[in-house]
């Protein structure tokens, strides 16, 4: 804040982005609460060099860093475009890149008490075995809400899509499928 104070800081929606469906979905959703609270969506991409900060500090490679910066950058602009079709959200945006690991990233940019962070589930049970869970480490440590969005339904079982529609059967939730059985 600048000048006497008076002015407040609009309020934000923080989204995690990867580019997985999971987190495609939590991106639609913090547009509907952005949308709601009359909030800026901040998408929030995180990278880390190759070999994580430790390797790098090892082994400096600036050309490295700044082509993995700029993968970083694409994969944000990439995933936007998918989340949305290349069609303006309707809400403001101020998308960022921000060098770090991705759960203390995404804190740190979801630093005031007002903030909304956005996250979806991403990769399968293995993954989320070998690798720390994102959301549960910022549930734990956040000073803002945080908005876990669960995976879509159709990504529960995709050999079970790939046999539906092989067989041109319905794709359809299974709760709508139950109820059709009715």
């Amino acid at each position: 804040m600048h000048g006497n104070g008076s002015s407040k800081a609009a309020p934000r929606v923080v989204v995690g982005v990867s580019g997985s469906l999971g987190s495609l979905a939590a991106l639609h959703r913090g547009v509907a609460e952005a949308r709601d609270r009359g909030a800026v969506l901040v998408p929030v991409l995180a990278w880390e060099p190759p070999g994580g900060e430790h390797g790098y500090r090892r082994s400096p490679c600036p050309p490295l860093l700044a082509a993995v910066r700029e993968a970083a950058e694409r994969r944000l602009r990439d995933a936007l475009d998918e989340a949305f079709g290349g069609a303006d959200p309707g809400v403001p945006l101020s998308p960022v890149v921000v060098r770090g690991e991705t759960g203390p990233a995404l804190l740190h940019i979801a630093d005031r008490p007002d903030d909304l962070l956005v996250l979806g589930r991403s990769g399968g049970p293995l993954h989320r075995r070998l690798r720390r869970s994102v959301p549960g480490h910022c549930a734990r440590r956040a000073g803002c809400p945080v908005l876990t969005v669960p995976v879509p339904e159709l990504l529960h079982d995709p050999e079970a899509l790939h046999r539906r529609t092989r067989w041109h059967l319905p794709v359809a939730t299974e709760r709508e499928l139950a109820s059709m059985q009715r």
